[in-house]
């Protein structure tokens, strides 16, 4: 099993949906790579002030996440693909 350090989140993104609500199929190379996700791993969070500052989400949170992270970086483990965040990109958790 991975462990992010500090502040960074491991995501497997959610696929949307492949055709619109008018029925109209998205090929491959036009859809865009989905900005929700589901946390599969936290890091343990950042010192500041020489105080560990917990991480808000938590493994099972399905999350938005911004679409061009500049901390996102792609990773594959064990043959499943991920994206590696740190907790500022992610905007919001959905309940």
């Amino acid at each position: 099993m991975f462990k992010p350090l500090n502040n960074y989140v491991l995501i497997q993104r959610i696929e949307e949906e492949n055709k619109t609500a008018g029925g109209i199929i998205i090929p491959d190379t036009a859809r865009e790579k989905p900005s929700r996700g589901r946390v599969i791993a936290v890091g343990n969070g950042v010192f500041e002030g020489g105080v560990r500052v917990p991480m808000t989400v938590k493994a099972g949170d399905t999350v938005l996440f911004a679409k061009w992270a500049a901390s996102a970086n792609e990773v594959k483990i064990d043959g499943a693909d991920y994206i590696l965040v740190k907790e500022s990109d992610i905007l919001g958790i959905i309940e």
